[in-house]
């Protein structure tokens, strides 16, 4: 009945999703049933650049707040549905544009440079804007004789400072899903599973970093796997992601560090609510024309380098 009741739900997806001319993007910790009908799945810079690059009327991204309203400081002549309002971000609240311009009045001289997981009122205050599969090549282009102010994600930030050797004065941001993988876990799976390769997100606790073999976007994480000999591999960022690894390398393994490493907001979206979204075009992701052309600026130097 379940199976029957989805079809027909899939099927009014599709026919709705030609009239409007909608693409549907999908995020790699979206549900698995969203994955499948996503014309293009990917981490935050493979949509964003999906995004800027579409030929379609309606975008119907599933993802979380800032990624709609991104897609929408590209592409101003789309609609832009998110299927679900209350799907946000916790990090991306963790900073305010007002508390930044007070952070840029200490800091004056420093380049500030705003995590993809931000608003686009924040992004508006910032030099550049990043995701975690380009944050390096984004600060190795920032002048070297200015310090780095980056928010809102300490543990990224972090990882960045002792990667690029570059000065940071770090946002006390976090991801509240990735601070539930532990270091005790990972060490405790690689007992269990010697021969597996360990990938965390640079969102991850910088205790959990350091034992990991690679620190990679989720589309990283999707591209060293396919790429890989490993037949195992210990995964340490939202299990959404699990979905799409089994789906594209079915002889592989995958061990999720934590169960509990799920984000309720990614799985707020499911089918019946994109369909709705398609009927009633809602809800709607737009951003005010007094903060567009600095946020968009960010944004565009980004993909610029990518």
């Amino acid at each position: 009945m379940v199976a029957s009741q989805n079809s027909k739900i899939i099927e009014d997806i599709l026919k709705l999703k030609k009239e409007r001319e909608a693409v549907i993007l999908a995020h790699n910790y979206q549900l698995g049933e969203v994955q499948d009908i996503a014309d293009f799945i990917g981490d935050s810079l493979d949509l964003s650049q999906r995004a800027a690059k579409t030929d379609a009327r309606v975008i119907v991204f599933c993802g979380v707040h800032f990624m709609a309203e991104t897609a929408s400081l590209l592409c101003p002549d789309k609609i832009v549905l998110l299927p679900d309002e209350h799907a946000g971000c916790p990090m991306a609240d963790m900073v305010t544009a007002e508390a930044l311009r007070d952070k840029k009045r200490q800091f004056p001289e420093a380049s500030v440079v705003c995590y993809i997981n931000t608003t686009a009122e924040v992004k508006a205050e910032c030099d550049i804007c990043c995701t975690s599969s380009n944050a390096l090549k984004v600060v190795a282009t920032l002048p070297r004789n200015k310090p780095i102010l980056f928010v809102p994600d300490k543990y990224l930030g972090s990882y960045l400072s002792k990667v690029s050797g570059r000065e940071m004065l770090l946002w006390p941001g976090y991801c509240p899903t990735h601070q539930r993988i532990m270091a005790k876990d990972i060490l405790s799976l690689k007992e269990q599973y010697p021969k597996a390769k360990v990938l965390v997100h640079p969102e991850c606790r910088s205790e959990v970093v350091v034992l990991a073999d690679e620190v990679l976007s989720t589309g990283g994480i999707i591209k060293f796997v396919k790429e890989s000999k490993a037949e195992a591999f210990i995964i340490g960022t939202e299990i959404g992601i699990i979905y799409r690894l089994k789906k594209e390398n079915p002889d592989k393994r995958f061990i999720p560090v934590s169960e509990q490493a799920v984000c309720p907001n990614m799985k707020l979206i499911t089918l019946e609510k994109i369909l709705w979204s398609l009927e009633e075009m809602t809800f709607q992701v737009t951003v005010p024309d007094a903060i567009r052309d600095k946020a968009q600026e960010a944004v565009r130097k980004m993909l610029q380098l990518s």
